[in-house]
C-alpha cells in the first residue's frame, strides 16, 4: 500500500497569516483602548471584586502580546497571553452572551471564539520560518 507524503511546504505561509490576522484584529481594540483608557475594565473588575490595577493588563493582552505575534517574537507565549486575556474577557463581560445567538444566527460571541481560539493554535503551531524568532526560536 502507498501512501502519498503529506505536503508540507505552505505550513509556515499559512502560520504567518494566521499570526497576522489575529495581531492585526486584536490591535485595533488595543490601540482604541490607548485612546481611550482602561476605565470601563477597571469598573467592571471592581464589580466582580478583583482590583482594578489588573485593567491595565488589556494593554499587555491587547497591544504587547499582538506586536509579539506579529513580528514573530516569543509567539507561543504572547498567543496564551492573548488566549487568557480572552478567557477573561468572556467570563467579565460576556457570560450573559455565551448560549445566544446573534440576530444572523451565529454565535454571539463569534469573534471572542475566533480570537480564543486562533490563540490556542498559534500557541500549539509556533510562529514557524517567517518570524524574527526564527522557526527555531525557543518560543516560537
Amino acid at each position: 500500500m502507498q501512501t502519498t507524503p503529506v505536503r508540507r511546504e505552505h505550513d509556515d505561509l499559512g502560520k504567518l497569516v494566521l499570526r497576522v490576522v489575529l495581531a492585526v484584529l486584536l490591535l485595533f481594540h488595543g490601540i482604541s483602548k490607548l485612546g481611550s483608557g482602561v476605565g470601563f475594565i477597571a469598573g467592571m473588575l471592581q464589580k466582580a471584586g478583583l482590583p482594578e490595577v489588573f485593567a491595565y493588563g488589556v494593554y499587555i493582552g491587547e497591544v504587547l502580546a499582538p506586536l509579539l505575534i506579529l513580528l514573530g517574537l516569543f509567539t507561543r507565549l504572547a498567543a496564551l497571553v492573548v488566549a487568557i486575556n480572552m478567557i477573561v474577557a468572556l467570563l467579565l463581560v460576556h457570560t450573559a452572551e455565551f448560549f445566544t445567538l446573534n440576530n444572523t444566527g451565529g454565535w454571539a460571541l463569534e469573534l471572542q471564539g475566533m480570537y480564543l481560539g486562533s490563540a490556542i493554535a498559534l500557541a500549539l503551531l509556533g510562529a514557524g520560518r517567517y518570524s524574527l524568532g526564527g522557526i527555531g526560536g525557543r518560543f516560537n
